[in-house]
């Protein structure tokens, strides 16, 4: 047999599960409800102040969910990286055991602390259950990049006089960048269409635009809602995009004094 006679039931199912999908979502998006092409279910979002208020609102949560989890997950990558860390390998698992767990159950493990410690479920809370869920997302690709870095050229920039502060905004962090982007498309990716972090967190009185979507879906509205899921499935692929273009030019420019 051929070796690309292999591919076939990978294509088969990438074609079933993945592309007619997303040609229903396009195909229901640009139809209503007796199957002709409109472009209302978009005006309708654009005109419609709550879901427009909403689809900003979860992209501020997401971009500060991802900042935080940058601002955590890149010291704890780089300190699990380093060779004299003898116990890394464990710390890591340590780090990515939350990830073994459904997300659902951790959540409610969330929400159980919240009320044990007499915290209030809110805003403040929805942002420390999207941390504490996505964070070992952004750790591990960090942790695997520091990881597999070439080490001979951290020895080259100390051996041209560069102090420790220098060799790290120079070259450390630089070649670090692509595990970084990684992170970054990890965490801000699932936290924009998340809904049921915000129900669970929020005792339902913050609305992400996820949360939109799934509530459209569920009250037949299956047109809107695939606009909505298209529009944030353009979102997804300009972060994507954006992060690949920046993965490039730090991979140009990166790591030189």
């Amino acid at each position: 047999m051929r070796r690309r006679n292999w591919t076939i039931p990978y294509a088969l199912f990438l074609a079933v599960f993945v592309v007619m999908p997303l040609l229903l979502i396009v195909l229901y998006a640009f139809t209503d409800a007796e199957g002709a092409f409109t472009f209302a279910n978009f005006r309708k979002f654009m005109m419609h102040p709550e879901a427009l208020n909403t689809f900003v609102y979860s992209i501020g949560i997401a971009i500060i969910t991802t900042l935080v989890c940058l601002l955590l997950g890149y010291p704890a990558a780089y300190i699990l990286s380093q060779a004299r860390f003898n116990t890394s390998r464990t710390m890591v698992v340590l780090f990515i055991l939350p990830m073994w767990v459904n997300i659902l159950i951790r959540t409610l493990a969330t929400v159980a602390l919240f009320d044990f410690l007499n915290l209030p479920l809110g805003e403040g809370a929805l942002i420390f259950g999207m941390v504490y869920n996505f964070l070992p997302f952004m750790i591990y690709p960090i942790y695997n990049t520091l990881q597999k870095m070439d080490r001979s050229l951290i020895e080259a920039a100390q051996d041209l006089g560069a102090n420790p502060l220098q060799v790290f905004i120079k070259t450390i962090f630089p070649l670090s960048m692509p595990g970084v982007m990684s992170g970054i498309v990890m965490v801000f990716m699932p936290t924009v269409s998340t809904f049921a972090i915000a129900e669970l967190l929020t005792m339902n009185n913050i609305k992400l635009f996820g949360s939109t979507v799934q509530e459209s879906i569920n009250n037949g509205m299956w047109n809107y809602g695939a606009a909505l899921s298209l529009i944030m499935l353009l979102l997804i692929g300009v972060t994507i995009l954006f992060t690949n273009e920046e993965d490039s030019a730090s991979n140009e420019g990166g790591g030189v004094i």
